[in-house]
């Protein structure tokens, strides 16, 4: 392998007596070890070789390897002819047009090799960001949510240590909301943070809008329509009003058979809560095989979230309801946060429910519930086990009439 080596830079195997070519200096740097880079073909048919600086990794052609048997035996040299030789230089139009072509090909080499000694920059830039975020005491999905908006502006032509570039950028962005356009300047301003630079930043404010509420009828098409983990996900979503991050991280250590609850673990700063299910989400989580610690699995949920859209769409259409293209998993944190106030018309059980720190998260549901419009569905129960079964799928108790006991339910 060494004599290989050696044969291929240019020198000789021991046993054999020197070839009497010997490779080119280097024109840039004078420097004697050079790679072969491949042949140049000429316009008569015969073939230049071409050679690669291994110090500075210019390239050059030397018209002394010529691959004919003549020239190797005749010892012959001849000046180099270098790749930026000028066009005057050239013996013939045919040279001169070889040698604009490959001047052309080298300065795409040279832009493209600059392009990625860029990225290769930005990319060291972009993890030491996010170790700095990591010591810094950042949430995953913060980090990650940061890191995707940096990239994605990038990719587009921002320069990370030009804000000007950064703002043209942000604000070619017709398809983004404002709301998300706030979120690339928060993202820019915590890389700024980190290098220690300053920018004038954009003004831009999201747009307050009252989420999307379905009814009930539609949310429970949605868990029957899906896979046996989906389905359990959404009931749990349902039952609880937990965020997707919140759910996801569930454990089986979590979940109190005997007491029939669940223990939710926060983020984004809530408070943790525990919730009392239903025998049916009981069930439910006992049929899921439990080969890890987690309920759900120990992978990232973009996947799992990718599947319930593929799963989404294909309920839309089968069933002719294009609402149900519009319930993500936030949704039932929304219609569980609008029934509990329907139900109970207590802000502070609601702002419990959410685990919400600061009530202002929580008024904007009393918006969301007609107080004129009381439309309910109405059951009877003869037996205990009926007036348990009522209450688990989420009736209230009215009255008793002729010894039937009444409920009913928000619709």
């Amino acid at each position: 392998m060494i004599e290989t080596l050696k044969t291929d830079l240019g020198g000789s195997k021991p046993s054999q007596q020197p070839s009497l070519y010997q490779p080119p200096k280097c024109p840039q740097c004078t420097f004697r070890k050079v790679w072969r880079d491949g042949l140049r073909y000429l316009v008569d048919g015969s073939a230049v070789q071409r050679w690669l600086c291994r110090r500075c990794g210019y390239r050059f052609s030397d018209n002394a390897a010529v691959l004919d048997k003549d020239l190797h035996t005749s010892g012959s040299t001849s000046n180099n002819c270098r790749v930026c030789a000028t066009a005057k230089r050239a013996k013939n139009s045919a040279s001169r047009r070889l040698v604009s072509v490959e001047n052309a090909v080298e300065g795409e080499k040279r832009a493209a090799g600059a392009a990625e000694d860029n990225h290769q920059g930005h990319q060291r830039k972009i993890i030491e960001f996010a170790w700095w975020m990591k010591k810094q005491g950042y949430a995953e999905s913060t980090i990650t949510s940061r890191l995707k908006i940096l990239k994605t502006l990038i990719k587009r032509g921002a320069e990370l240590l030009d804000p000007e570039t950064v703002k043209e950028v942000i604000a070619r962005q017709e398809a983004w909301s404002h709301g998300r356009k706030e979120l690339a300047v928060e993202a820019y301003n915590s890389f700024l943070l980190f290098i220690g630079g300053r920018w004038d930043p954009p003004r831009y404010r999201r747009i307050q809008k009252l989420p999307f509420i379905p009814t009930e009828a539609e949310i429970d098409q949605l868990i029957a329509g899906c896979g046996r983990k989906m389905s359990v996900f959404l009931q749990l979503l349902k039952e609880t009003g937990a965020r997707a991050g919140e759910a996801w991280r569930l454990k089986w250590t979590d979940v109190d058979y005997e007491n029939r609850t669940v223990r939710i673990t926060p983020e984004k700063s809530s408070e943790p809560r525990i919730f009392r299910i239903s025998q049916k989400l009981l069930d439910m989580l006992s049929c899921l095989p439990k080969t890890s610690t987690y309920v759900f699995g120990n992978y990232s949920i973009r996947g799992f979230a990718r599947s319930f859209q593929r799963s989404r769409k294909r309920l839309a259409e089968k069933l002719g309801n294009p609402r149900l293209l519009q319930i993500t998993f936030h949704t039932f944190r929304h219609w569980k946060a609008t029934m509990e106030y329907a139900k109970t018309k207590d802000i502070l059980h609601v702002m419990r429910v959410l685990g919400h720190k600061n009530i202002k998260n929580t008024l904007v549901y009393t918006q969301l519930v007609n107080l004129n419009d009381d439309e309910y569905v109405c059951k009877t129960a003869r037996t205990v086990e009926e007036a348990s079964s009522l209450i688990e799928a989420g009736f209230e108790y009215v009255t008793d009439v002729e010894g039937v006991k009444l409920f009913r339910k928000r619709k």
